[in-house]
Parts: structure tokens; sequence; C-alpha cells
């Protein structure tokens, strides 16, 4: 079909239908049970009449207008239809059992089960618009697997626990259009936190950069169960809670900019509580600013009150009056260490940034990639690699990947992948030169780079093992876990990424522009303005049998 009759076909129900797209998205915390249903408007690609996210600015998490909707609603944008919550008290059975209670996981499935009804009526019913995600009260559980299994079976809903990393992932884009709105706090470092109750969350971020991810095991709950099992007096509770605090904000100040007065965005319910009794005029859609002494002041009052009174004084449920106190401290003792004078209170949740995920369509942006690779270069100088060789290798590597892609049929993701694993192929080579491959297979798996979960870093650190000498096999470690679809990507792109480090086995960077062509049974690379191959060559030898293996291509490589 031409281009003229695509942009002219005209639109159907179907398109109409799915320009703005109803969603849900329930966070299964370790105090509450919350869900938020929203409309999404896909954006229109106007040379295709096709839906797809926004580029350009939405890659900065905001979301605009690239074309009109039949519907009449804003391309890409999020409009919250409904928010629920109700109280639960998982991550107390957690972090003081260390499994899930059988009647707490029958009250969240009593929870589910009404909220299963309420999307019914918004005709919210398919799993591709929903999305159920649970935080560390639930992944820390010993029984997890029959905490899901329970729920899936009674409610029909696939809960997925997110870890540490996939969390940060989310809050950076659940802020970024907080920050497009506000441009200059984009100045000076921001640093959002939030203060659960098992982790506290860190995310320090410059404009668009991302400088700084970690999950510290700080949280509400962790305190007051850890008080609790020793049976803390009440007149020392803030004394021994301050001082399990204070070696936490010693570690994050640590790692926050100092050449500017950074900002602190302070996240979570439990903020957001105390910003409501001290900023009577605040929105929630707005940022509120509160000043540390008075802060400071009603931590203070919130400490000094017991649960039931707090309870009884601001009607709170029994979880949130728990974790009160210890939250406020937290954010208080950072607010100080920081030498601040004011928190910034947003009311930007996990819940904002699935949605956004949801506009995206599950797609990562080429500003997020950026950021993922930002952090695995920040990760590979701690390890002194060759950067130049390594660089070269990633964007060949990247080349590959695309001239390639009806061979492989891997997503954008894959290509992600394929390029941090180049990026850091040799920084094993920090711990001894035999068997350095599988050091870096180690140092990958075992290391936080932002955005990518422990899974994505698994399927990292896999395919920058296979770069060298033996090919993957069935009682590899790592390897072995894996299922059918991601042992064939690890093969795929650890063949890929065999080619392209032949081609820079000089570490010379001679070799740039690469095209890459299938002639019959051989993948014929041309490269521009290189005499001789025969170094190249040798080293395809060795590394590309695998190559053939997985692709049934011979590589041959020829100069122009």
């Amino acid at each position: 079909m031409s281009t003229d009759a695509t942009k002219t076909r005209p639109r159907t129900a179907d398109d109409r239908a799915e320009a703005v797209k109803t969603v849900a998205v329930i966070d299964i915390g370790t105090t509450s049970i919350r869900m938020a249903i929203a409309e999404i408007a896909a954006a229109l690609d106007v040379r295709s009449d096709r839906l797809q996210p926004v580029k350009g600015p939405a890659e900065a998490g905001h979301y605009e207008l690239a074309a009109a909707h039949p519907s009449g609603a804003a391309a890409g944008s999020v409009r919250t239809l409904d928010k629920l919550s109700q109280a639960v008290h998982l991550g107390r059975d957690t972090f003081t059992r260390g499994a899930v209670d059988k009647t707490t996981i029958e009250e969240c499935v009593r929870i589910l089960k009404s909220y299963r009804q309420i999307l019914a009526e918004y005709r919210v019913t398919q799993p591709d618009q929903i999305r159920v995600v649970a935080t560390s009260a639930v992944r820390e559980a010993t029984n997890r697997l029959a905490f899901i299994d329970r729920i899936f079976s009674a409610t029909g809903f696939q809960v997925e626990p997110i870890d540490e990393a996939e969390a940060n992932r989310i809050t950076y884009l659940s802020i970024q259009p907080l920050l497009a709105e506000e441009p200059e706090l984009t100045r000076s470092p921001a640093v959002i936190t939030e203060v659960g109750g098992g982790n506290t969350e860190v995310l320090v971020v410059q404009g668009t950069d991302v400088l700084f991810a970690q999950t510290y095991r700080l949280g509400s709950i962790r305190l007051r169960e850890m008080l609790d099992a020793y049976r803390t007096p009440r007149v020392k509770l803030r004394h021994i809670m301050q001082s399990h605090i204070q070696r936490t904000v010693e570690e994050i100040v640590q790692n926050i900019p100092t050449e500017t007065s950074p900002q602190l965005f302070a996240l979570g319910g439990d903020v957001r509580f105390a910003a409501s009794k001290l900023l009577p005029d605040w929105t929630p859609e707005t940022l509120g600013r509160i000043p540390v002494d008075e802060f400071a002041r009603f931590t203070d009052r919130m400490l000094a009150m017991t649960e039931d009174e707090l309870v009884q004084t601001y009607h709170l449920t029994y979880p949130d009056a728990e974790t009160l106190g210890p939250s406020l401290l937290a954010y208080l003792d950072l607010a100080i260490a920081m030498k601040l004078d004011h928190i910034l209170i947003s009311n930007v949740n996990l819940r904002d940034g699935l949605l956004h995920e949801f506009a995206l369509q599950g797609q990562w942006t080429e500003e997020f990639n950026e950021q993922i690779v930002r952090s695995a270069r920040v990760l590979a100088r701690k390890f002194g690699f060759d950067e130049d060789h390594a660089s070269c290798v990633a964007e060949l590597s990247r080349e590959i990947f695309q001239q390639m892609q009806d061979e492989h049929g891997l997503s954008s993701r894959h290509r992600l992948i394929l390029y941090v694993a180049a990026l850091l192929h040799e920084i094993g080579l920090f711990i001894g030169t035999p068997a350095y491959h599988k050091h870096s297979m180690y140092l990958i798996r075992y290391s936080e780079l932002f955005g990518l979960s422990k899974n994505d870093l698994l399927l990292v650190s896999l395919v920058a093992r296979y770069h060298r000498r033996a090919s993957p096999k069935s009682n590899h470690e790592g390897y072995n876990t894996l299922d059918r679809e991601q042992r064939i990507a690890v093969c795929k792109l650890a063949a890929m990424l065999r080619v392209a480090d032949a081609l820079d086995h000089s570490h010379s960077g001679r070799v740039g522009k690469i095209r890459c062509r299938r002639d019959k049974s051989r993948l014929v690379i041309t490269v521009p303005n290189v005499d001789d191959l025969s170094l190249e060559q040798l080293a395809l030898q060795q590394k590309g049998p695998l190559f053939e293996e997985i692709f049934g291509l011979q590589v041959l490589l020829r100069t122009r």
C-alpha cells in the first residue's frame, strides 16, 4: 500500500476505541493495597495513522499531544478516573515472622475481589488493561509463591513482585513530569526519597540525568518491629530509632553532589499526611514546601503520641499509625543532614509511574536507555575498563543488531541489553586475566545498574560471559534458570557480541561504520576504509562458530 493511501485511510470504530484505553494499576504495599484507574490516550503517528507513544518530550516522561484523536483526548495523556486504598498488615507479617499470615492473605483476597468488581464496572477486564505489582513485603516473604498463587486462583490477578531497580525506574518515570513543570528545580540535584515500610528508595536526579539510585533496608515497619523485638522502653524509642536512621542518612549524603544546593523531594503517604496538616492550602496536584523547623515540631508531636492516640485523633488506620513517626523522623534527619531549610512534598507515587508506562505501551524511551547506559559506564569506570574498546564494540554491536533485525527478531529492549553487555564485557579483567569473562559475569550480576531489574542484569551478565570461550550450556549457572525464550535471546545476543568484539580485536577502533547483508548462507560485513582485515578475520575464526550455530550464517568480511 502506498504512503498516500495510508494517510487517507478513514478511521474506524476500532481506531477510536484504541485511541483512549481504560487501564488500572494495583500496588500491593507494606501497609495497604492501592488501585488507580485511568484513561490512557495513545499518541497518533500522523504519517501512518497508527497509534504509538509520542517521541521527543515524551522521552522525559512528559506526555503531550502529537495529533488529534477522534476522542478529543490529548495523545499520550493520563487522566485518572478513580483511586482506592485499603489497609493491610503485609509488612508487619513479613518483617516480624518472615512470611505473610494466612488471615492476611485472605484479607488481601477480599480486597482484590472488591477491586475486581469495581474494574468490571469500568469495563477493565482484559489482562492487558491491568497491572498488579507488589513491593518488599511480598517480595521478601518466604511464602511469596503461595501468596501469588492464592491471589491468582481467587481473583485472576497476576501479581508481579518488583525489585529495587524496577521501583527506582518507575519512580523516575513518575517524577519526570513534575520536574518538567518546575524547570528551576532542574538547576540543582533533586534528591527524591520515599521511606516505605520495608525500604527507603533514594534517586538523585539533575535535569534528566540520574546521578545515583539506591535502595536501603531502612523502613518504618522494620524500625518498629526491631524496637518491639527488643522491648525498648518508650522513653528511649526516638534515640534508638535515630541511631539506626543516622547510619543510613550518612551513606545517602555521601552520594549527593555538593557543588550546588540540593533539593529534597519527599514522597509517600506519611509525608503527604504531614503536608495536609502543615499546609492547609496545599493541593496534591501542586508542589508543597514545608519549612524544616515546622516539620521538626510536627514530627516531635507525632512521636509523642501512641498509635491509639494517632488513630483516634487523626482517624488513621492502624498500619498507617504504626509507620508515621519512624517515617517522618527519617525524612527529618535526612533534611537536617543535607542542611536544608525546607522539604518539597509531591503527590507522585508508584502508581503514577505505572500509568505512565501504560502510556508508553511498555517501551523504554531513548532518553531512559541513555540513563541506563550512563549508569553502566559509571560502573565500568570503577573497574578501570578500556573505554575506547568497549565503546567501539558497543557501537558495532548496535549496528549488527539493527541491520540483522529481520534475522534475529528481538526487541529494542534486547538491543539495550546487548549494548550494556558490550560496554561491560571486559570488566572482569579487574580481577584477573584467566577466565575473566566469568569474572565479568559475576561483577555485572551482583552490581546495581539504574533501570535494570535483577533479571535484566542476569541477561546482561550472561551475554557478557559468552563473548568468548565456551558456548552457552544447559548446566551453566544462571543460564540454566532461564526459560526457552530468554535462552534463545542470550545466544543470539552473545553471537552478535562475539562478531563485534572480533571486529575490534586490535583495540584500535579502526573498524567504524559497517554494512551487513545476507548472501545465501553467509552474512557479508563490508568494512570501508580498511585495506587489511586479516587480523579481524583471524579473530572471527575463533569467535564466529557460535554465530554460525545460532543463525546458520557464516560471517565473511569484505573491504570496500
